[in-house]
This record gives C-alpha cells, sequence and structure tokens, in this order.
C-alpha cells in the first residue's frame, strides 16, 4: 500500500469480526409444544460474515476496484496540508472523467469553490481565505488582491503546476493510492451514515489505518481514516453515481495564467 501527497489514505484499526452463534436443536425430542414452537420462529437468526471466504486484503482489493470504478462520487473530510501547514478541509463531488466541484478550506480561515472541466480549473476565493493566504504581505498589497478576486471566478490551464496540483483533487486514483493491502485484517461491523458496513485495518511502519468497506449493494468505500503521526486525518465517501454539477462559470472569468 503507497500513500499519496494528498493524505494518507490507507488503512487501520484492530478489532475481529465475528457470527452470532446458534444453540442447536435437542433432537431427542421428537414432538415440540406449539409456544416452543413460536419461540423458536421468533428468535433472532444468525448474522451472515460479509464477504465470506475473502481475506482482508482481498476485500480491500474490490472495495478500491469499485469506488475507482464508480462513475461519481463525493468526497468530504480533512487532512494536512503538507506544504503550508495546519490542516486542509474537502468537500468535492468528483466523477471518473476527471471533472470535479466542490469547496476547499483551510482550518476555518475562509475557503474556496473549485470546479474543473475539461482542461480547465476555475476558483473563486472568499476575502477570509485571501486575507488568511496574504500574512506577511503589505496591507496595501492583501487589500489589492482581495479586491481584485474575492467574490470572483478565476480560471487557469491544468497544464501549469498550480492547477496541475489543485487537479489532483479530482483524480480519485489519486486520492486513494491504493496499490493493495494484503495484510489488512478483518474487524468489527458496523454503520457508517447508516450504510452497512465492515471495518478493516492495516498498518505500514508507524502508520495506523483504519477502512470502512459497505457490506450491501457495491463493496465501496465509505470511510478513510489515518493515525499516522505525521499525516493524520479521515475522508468519507458518499452520493456514488450522483452527478457532478461541474459547469463553467457564467459571467466575467478572470484568467490567471494571462495574468502570468
Amino acid at each position: 500500500m503507497r500513500r499519496t501527497t494528498l493524505a494518507a489514505l490507507c488503512l487501520a484499526t484492530v478489532a475481529t469480526a465475528g457470527l452470532t452463534g446458534c444453540g442447536g436443536e435437542d433432537t431427542a425430542h421428537t414432538s415440540t409444544s406449539p409456544s416452543m414452537t413460536k419461540d423458536r420462529e421468533s428468535s433472532p437468526k444468525p448474522k451472515k460474515e460479509p464477504f465470506p471466504g475473502l481475506t482482508g486484503g482481498e476485500i480491500v482489493d474490490r472495495a478500491v476496484k469499485a469506488t475507482t470504478g464508480a462513475s461519481s462520487l463525493r468526497m468530504t473530510g480533512d487532512f494536512p496540508d503538507d506544504e503550508g501547514g495546519g490542516t486542509l478541509r474537502v468537500d468535492v463531488a468528483l466523477n471518473k472523467w476527471g471533472e470535479c466541484a466542490g469547496t476547499l478550506g483551510l482550518d476555518g480561515q475562509g475557503e474556496t469553490e473549485l470546479i474543473k472541466t475539461g482542461d480547465t480549473v476555475y476558483l473563486k476565493y472568499d476575502e477570509a481565505f485571501l486575507r488568511a493566504q496574504g500574512k506577511g504581505e503589505s496591507q496595501d498589497t492583501v487589500d489589492a488582491t482581495v479586491a481584485l478576486l474575492a467574490g470572483r471566478w478565476t480560471k487557469m490551464s491544468v497544464e501549469g503546476p498550480d492547477g496541475e496540483d489543485i487537479a489532483e483533487f479530482c483524480d480519485l486514483d489519486a486520492i486513494l493510492g491504493v496499490d493493495g493491502a494484503p495484510d489488512a485484517t478483518r474487524g468489527r461491523t458496523t454503520t457508517v451514515d447508516g450504510t452497512p458496513a465492515l471495518t478493516l485495518t492495516a498498518r505500514d511502519g508507524e502508520d495506523g489505518f483504519t477502512l470502512h468497506v459497505a457490506t450491501e449493494g457495491e463493496p465501496y468505500l465509505l470511510r478513510l481514516d489515518s493515525t499516522s503521526p505525521t499525516d493524520p486525518g479521515s475522508l468519507a465517501f458518499s452520493d456514488y453515481g450522483e452527478p457532478v454539477p461541474a459547469d463553467e462559470p457564467a459571467g466575467d472569468v478572470l484568467d490567471l495564467d494571462a495574468l502570468g
């Protein structure tokens, strides 16, 4: 299992999956009273083991294949910002064609709206975000930047270094960054936002990871949690198959590439 620059997106935790056992019937009796029959019929049935016969690693492989093969999904969560420090908060819908739309924020210091369609990335910064990023600059410079950019759609090509980095948020393969986890361990069953799920765990050196996989329908990833000492964070995945509103913004759009 490898890690990405966006976050430590792999797996972790402990726990073991178990079956709810039932006692066998007493075969010495050839007849049963009506009350006994009723009790047996109303007793809870044993829970079925999710993904019977599969190892943790095989389940991870299925989950990653299903998730990266989905037509679209929504990703929400937070993880460390490798370059600027702090915590990057993400709420982005993306599809298999590399389109995406959503918001990015940093430690409550404002946020940026994001749209990527085709070879262009569109961004709209709010004033709080611009002022937070302008720390260390002169007041005149910050004020001029806010006047130029705040609340206004801008665009840049994905061919440029900034556009390329931002476009990674729209690349599901890059975000997951999972080659496999053959040593992943099956854990307990749980629910994630009401969806039944199986917990799986794995380690990569000092890094621990937890993966929650849907046990009904497609084995989609529902949540990833990292307890890495250097890259802790969590991401949730939802809204599989829903349309992504990645339409080009209407009206005046400022071309950042043209500004240099």
